[in-house]
């Protein structure tokens, strides 16, 4: 029988994820008290008097560089800003702590207005970056799950002369909302995976995001891969990594459509991601492995998911022609008449 050698055209594409708009823009105004339901005063935080910006005007946090802090969002409103232990759920890691009243000028002056969202930005980008980055020593990867952010306090504190602004780090989603994490950021790695089985919409610019599978979509994850298990003592190049992947994501594909048959069957083929250097040493190191239609050298189209009925831009998969079985090559000599 002809031995018939089977190959995967596996297309690699390194996705950069965009960054959305609020999370590019990283500030905050925590809202004045509000009512509960009950119709008892939900504050933002206690004031404490060892914070003060100025003789007499109490802060409206105790939070400082290593500090974690967490808050309930309505959407329209933070209430519940805390405190909280750094280990456990928490939006926002304390990087450091800036007094504007200090700024050398007098655009934070006591009857000054609080700094609108451009102007927060910028205050973010001058007072926070650098801070941000020496906290971390270095390990942040501005490609990765996390960004530098800032808060202001809320306006009723404002108005009594609070200018305090927290420096700090923090995930969001795709649509810029703030999420929770656990531990602190230079413990974590940075790298924007998605879970097994989510399925991802890519657009024109790259920008990825989660989709519930039923609905267009480009990639479906089928493992993530923490690459620091296997390169733990250097930095890899893409080459290295590939070689790695394309073992691990082939293996992976075949594991989670239910086969080599399979996976021959839906036409689909392996699609992986690499880290660059700069991200690597920044921290970094998980990659998906995912499964993709190669539509002429673009990514395809499907809806559903591939464990299921799925189709590829509009259609069901093309059938396929049956191939020759894989032949064992171990099995094959077990089987093979001795010499005489």
């Amino acid at each position: 029988m002809k031995k018939t050698w089977r190959t995967t055209d596996v297309l690699r594409i390194l996705i950069v994820a965009v960054l959305a708009a609020a999370a590019a823009f990283g500030g905050y105004y925590l809202m004045s008290p509000t009512k509960n339901s009950d119709g008892k005063t939900t504050h933002a935080s206690k004031a404490d008097d060892g914070k003060s910006t100025k003789p007499g005007v109490a802060s409206f946090t105790s939070a400082d560089a290593g500090s974690c802090l967490t808050w309930q969002d309505s959407g329209t409103t933070i209430t519940a800003f805390e405190q909280t232990d750094c280990g456990g759920p928490h939006r926002f890691e304390v990087s450091s702590r800036e007094d504007l009243s200090t700024y050398p000028s007098s655009e934070f002056g006591a009857k000054a207005a609080m700094p609108n969202t451009t102007r927060q930005a910028q205050l973010r980008e001058e007072l926070c970056m650098d801070p941000t980055m020496k906290y971390l020593g270095g390990t942040f990867d501005p490609l990765g799950r996390y960004s530098v952010a800032s808060i202001l306090p809320p306006q009723a504190a404002w108005n009594a002369g609070d200018r305090t602004l927290l420096c700090g780090i923090q995930a969001t989603d795709e649509a810029g909302k703030v999420i929770t994490t656990n531990g602190k950021v230079a413990q974590q790695d940075q790298a924007r995976i998605f879970g097994v089985g989510e399925c991802v919409a890519v657009d024109g610019a790259n920008s990825e995001k989660q989709i519930d599978c039923t609905q267009p979509h480009q990639l479906e994850v089928t493992q993530i891969v923490d690459l620091l298990q296997v390169f733990p003592n250097n930095t890899p190049s893409i080459e290295d990594q590939d070689n790695h992947l394309r073992t691990v994501c082939t293996q992976a594909a075949k594991d989670y459509i239910g086969g080599d048959d399979q996976l021959y069957k839906s036409t689909l083929q392996p699609l992986w991601a690499t880290i660059p250097a700069n991200s690597w040493d920044r921290g970094s190191h998980s990659v998906n492995c995912s499964l993709m239609f190669n539509d002429n050298g673009h990514l395809g189209t499907l809806a559903g998911s591939v464990k299921g009925q799925f189709t590829i831009n509009g259609q069901p998969p093309a059938e396929r022609p049956d191939r020759a079985p894989i032949v064992n090559p171990e099995a094959l000599q077990s089987v093979q008449p001795k010499p005489q």
